[in-house]
Formats: structure tokens, sequence, C-alpha cells
């Protein structure tokens, strides 16, 4: 077990809390509206130009895929204003060296390098039909700090709700479930990637293309993805149930069931991603669930009474 022990909160901090929650719902929405805008192909709506699109502060009668891309980014920005308001409402708010204080400036720092990265995808023109092994490995570093960023903005509301702010002590039964859902997620974003590139028109032509030894590698790794991501589940419904089961407080028998009922329908939206060749919609919807499993099983981590979630014996 690991104990982090904190001093207490202030009482009033229900304003504070829900607009954490408000900040950490918007970044989802960017999240997915980003996922959007490289699956519909509108990474290069705004050229090779950050901060500018096309040269322009706002473009002038721009086509879809610029509106996209230019949407993107100016939610982007109410994100990071949000985020820069959470950061200084958290130092006003709690004492020096308080825990939310520290997880609200690394929202703000995960924020910035999201921003980074994001630019970074458009000077280095990883965007488009780009099928280069950097550009996945780069979207797969995008995709790390993304959770990371949802993490620490979701640790920022919890963590601000309680007056009394607890220690923190988990298990690492439980904490297991979170590199694991990281590499889950890499995974999924090059099967993203490589879906979107290299679409098949049936899914008997996506199975020959993935064992062609002239697919390119994205299409070769993504099978990977549905095979992990099956055994990740098991482990995470196992976590889940364990955390049911031990009936050690009300609170983590409901974010059990909760990250129990989001892995299976996970696993539900997958399936029909992968038999219905990846519409567009579905990868929205299969991008938020992962987001929900990943923040789930974070606080479940963050919530589990010592020795209640364990390895059977």
């Amino acid at each position: 077990m690991a104990t982090i022990t904190e001093s207490a909160a202030p009482a009033n901090t229900v304003n504070f809390t829900r607009f954490a929650w408000a900040v950490l719902g918007w970044n989802l929405l960017v999240i997915l509206w980003g996922a959007y805008v490289r699956a519909s192909g509108s990474g290069a709506g705004c050229g090779s130009h950050w901060p500018l699109c096309n040269g322009e502060v706002v473009p002038q009668a721009p086509e879809a895929h610029t509106v996209i891309e230019f949407a993107h980014r100016a939610t982007s920005g109410i994100a990071l204003a949000a985020t820069v308001v959470l950061a200084f409402w958290s130092a006003i708010r709690f004492p020096r060296g308080h825990r939310v204080r520290r997880t609200a400036l690394l929202s703000l720092v995960f924020l910035v390098v999201e921003a980074l990265l994001g630019a970074g995808l458009v000077l280095l023109e990883f965007v488009g039909e780009n099928a280069s092994p950097g550009r996945a490995m780069y979207l797969s570093l995008h995709l790390v700090n993304t959770q990371f960023l949802l993490a620490t903005l979701a640790l920022t509301a919890w963590f601000s709700r309680d007056a009394a702010q607890h220690a923190v002590r988990y298990s690492k039964v439980t904490a297991g479930t979170l590199p694991l859902a990281l590499l889950i997620s890499v995974t999924g974003a090059i099967a993203a990637l490589g879906d979107t590139l290299y679409p098949a028109a049936s899914l008997a032509e996506g199975m020959r293309q993935d064992v062609s030894a002239a697919a390119s590698f994205l299409v070769k790794l993504r099978v990977l993805h549905p095979v992990l991501a099956v055994f990740a589940a098991a482990y995470f419904i196992s976590v889940a149930i364990l955390a049911i089961r031990a009936k050690s407080s009300p609170l983590q028998m409901r974010i059990g069931m909760m990250a129990l009922s989001l892995t299976v329908a996970q696993l539900f939206a997958g399936a029909i991603n992968l038999a219905l060749l990846a519409p567009i919609g579905m990868q929205i919807v299969h991008l938020l669930l992962a987001d929900m499993v990943w923040l789930s099983l974070l606080l479940l981590t963050v919530e589990s009474t010592p020795g209640a979630v364990q390895r059977p014996q």
C-alpha cells in the first residue's frame, strides 16, 4: 500500500468543485472534437499554419474542413482559459502545499503541453494522409498526455469535494489497471489512425489487409488493439468485482459498479465499431467510453479501501 496525507481543505468549496467538473467536461468535448478532426481528415484544414489558420486570425470563406479544424482550435483556447482560472482559483481557495493546488497546476501544465503537441501535429504535417511512423509515435505521446490531463482535472474536482481530505491509500492491484489502460488507449489511437488512412470495404477485406505482407505497419498493428483490449477488460472487470464484493464503503461499491458497467459497454462498443468498419460516430463513442473507463479506474484507485481490493488467495 502507499499512503499520501494532506491538510484539510476549506469547508466551502462547492462552487470550485462544480467548476472543476465543468472544466473536465469541456476538455472531454474538446478531445472528442479533436478525434472528429482526425477521423474526418480535417487536420490540415488550416494548412501548416499555427496559431493562425491559413495565415489568418479568423479564416474568411472557409471550407468545411477548415471550419472543423478552426472550431477545434477555438474550443481548445476556451479550455486553456478555463484551466488557467481553475489553477488560480485553487491557489486562492486552498492552502500552500495542498494536493488540489498541485493537481490544478498539473492540469494547466498538461494542457499547455497538449496545445504544443497539437501545434506540432500541424507544423510537422502529421495530419491528413501522413502515414509515417513519426505520426504514430507522436499521436501516442499526444494520447498519453491527454489521459494525464483528464486524470489531473478529475482529481482536482474529486479531492476538492471533501473538506476532510482523507488520506489516499491505494491497492497495487487496482493501481495496476492504470498503466494497462494507457497501453490500450495508445494501441486504440494507432488502430483508429489505421482505420482512417486505410479504410476497408468489408470486415473480410479488413482482415485480409491485417495479414497482408504489403500492408502498412499501421494496418498490421491495429490487430493488436482488440486482442489486448479483451485481456485488459477481463482484468478491469475482475478488479471492479473485487471492489464491489469488498463492501468496504458505499462509494467504493458505486465506483466499482461504474467501472464494471463502462468496461462492459466499451467491449460492446469496440465490437460494434469493428463490425461496422469504424464509422466516425462509433469512433467518437468508443473514445468517450475509453476516457470514462480511464477516469472510473482512476477514481476506483484513489477510493479503494486498504486491503479491500486484493488478489484472491
